[in-house]
C-alpha cells in the first residue's frame, strides 16, 4: 500500500515537465533520515525553513531603509515573501517544482546581516577571509539551526540553490554560461526572481522615502518594461516564461532587451539609492555599531558567543555568527547596553 507521500510523488511525475526536479530523485540529505509519510522531501524542507528562528528574525532586518518608521517599507522578510511569490509563479507556469523553488527562495537570505547590505560590507571587512550572506545562509541551514551544530539537514538541491542565488553588484541573474548555472531550473528561478523582486520593490520604497523621483528612472528601461512596478514585473515574468519555453527549458532565459533593461535599473538603483548619500546616511552609524559590537563580544566571548562554535571553529567564526544573526533592533539595544553609560537614579529615602 502506497503512502500519501508516494502518491504525491507520483502526481509530480504526472504533472511536471521532464526537466523539473522531482522529490523522489533528490540527491538526498547530508544525514540520512526516515521519509515523512505525508510530505515529499522538498515540502519538508520548505516547512523546516519557515519554522526556523532565522526566518522569524528576518522581519526585523533591514532591506534598504534602516529602521523605517513607516509601516509600508519592506523588511528582509517581506522581500523574501515577494521573491517567493514571483518564483512560484514562474515555477507553476513552467511546470517545474513549486515547493523546491519556494524552499530555496524562503531560505536564500537567512544569513543576511542587520542593517542590510551596509551591514554585510562591514562584516566583510571585519571577518578574516571576508563575509558573504549567501555563504552564511548556507551555514545557517547546515550548522546553526535549530540548536547549533546540527543544521536543518535540507536536501542537496535546496542547499545548492541557496549557494547560487547571489549575484552581487554586477553578476548576471540569468543567461549565464552553462558552467555557472545552478544545478536545477528551480534554483535558476530563485536567482532571477530575487532581482526582479528587489529592483521593483526598492524603487517603490525609495519613492516613498522621497529619495527617488520615478520620473528619473532610465527612459530606455521604462520603454521596455513599463512605468509601474506591476508592469515591470509582468513584462519580466512573461519574458522569462516565453524565452525559457522557446529554448525547450534547456535553461532559464530572458531576452536581451528585457535583461538589459533590468540591468540598467539595477545600475541606476546602486548609483541613486543603494549608494546614495542621503539614503545611506544612517548606515555610517550602523558601521560604528557593528564595529563596536565586534570588539566587545570578542573581549567577553563566554558571555555572548556560542561555546560550541568557539571550541570547534574559534573566536572569529563565533563572533561572525553572532553579529550576522542579529536583528537591527537587537544590535542597537546591545550597543547601547555595552557602550552607553546608565544614569544613576537617587535611591528613595526611608
Amino acid at each position: 500500500m502506497t503512502t500519501i507521500r508516494q502518491q504525491l510523488e507520483a502526481r509530480e511525475r504526472a504533472m511536471l515537465v521532464p526537466q523539473a526536479m522531482f522529490s523522489d530523485a533528490t540527491r538526498g540529505r547530508a544525514r540520512p533520515e526516515a521519509e515523512d509519510p505525508i510530505r515529499p522531501a522538498f515540502q519538508r524542507d520548505r516547512d523546516r525553513v519557515v519554522h526556523s528562528k532565522a526566518f522569524r528574525r528576518l522581519k526585523h532586518k533591514t532591506q534598504v531603509f534602516f529602521s523605517p518608521a513607516g509601516d509600508h517599507y519592506r523588511t528582509r522578510l517581506t522581500h523574501t515573501l515577494e521573491v517567493s511569490q514571483i518564483a512560484r509563479t514562474l515555477a507553476k507556469v513552467l511546470r517545474l517544482h513549486e515547493e523546491l523553488t519556494e524552499a530555496i527562495t524562503l531560505a536564500h537570505d537567512l544569513g543576511h546581516t542587520p542593517f542590510g547590505h551596509a551591514g554585510e560590507r562591514v562584516l566583510d571587512k571585519l571577518v578574516p577571509g571576508g563575509f558573504s550572506h549567501a555563504t552564511q545562509s548556507l551555514r545557517i541551514v547546515e550548522v546553526l539551526e535549530p540548536h547549533g551544530g546540527e543544521g536543518l539537514n535540507l536536501t542537496f538541491e535546496v542547499r545548492q540553490g541557496i549557494s547560487t542565488h547571489s549575484k552581487g553588484k554586477y553578476g548576471l541573474p540569468i543567461n549565464v554560461p552553462a558552467s555557472e548555472r545552478a544545478a536545477t531550473l528551480e534554483a535558476q528561478i530563485a536567482r532571477v526572481a530575487d532581482i526582479i523582486a528587489y529592483v521593483n520593490h526598492d524603487i517603490d520604497d525609495a519613492v516613498r522615502a522621497g529619495v527617488l523621483d520615478p520620473r528619473d528612472l532610465p527612459r530606455s528601461a521604462a520603454e521596455v518594461l513599463g512605468e509601474t512596478s506591476s508592469d515591470r514585473i509582468g513584462v519580466m515574468v512573461t519574458d522569462v516564461v516565453e524565452q525559457s519555453l522557446a529554448c525547450g527549458l534547456e535553461s532559464l532565459r530572458m531576452s536581451e532587451p528585457v535583461l538589459q533593461a533590468l540591468l540598467d535599473l539595477r545600475a541606476f538603483m546602486f548609483a541613486h539609492v543603494y549608494e546614495n548619500e542621503v539614503a545611506t546616511a544612517e548606515f555610517a552609524k550602523a558601521t560604528g555599531i557593528l564595529g563596536g559590537l565586534w570588539e566587545k563580544v570578542r573581549e567577553q566571548p563566554a558571555t555572548w558567543l556560542d561555546v560550541r562554535t568557539l571550541e570547534r571553529e574559534g573566536l572569529d567564526a563565533a563572533a561572525r555568527d553572532f553579529l550576522a544573526g542579529m536583528t537591527d533592533r537587537y544590535a542597537v539595544r546591545l550597543f547601547e547596553e555595552l557602550y552607553i553609560p546608565r544614569p544613576w537614579i537617587e535611591a528613595p529615602r526611608a
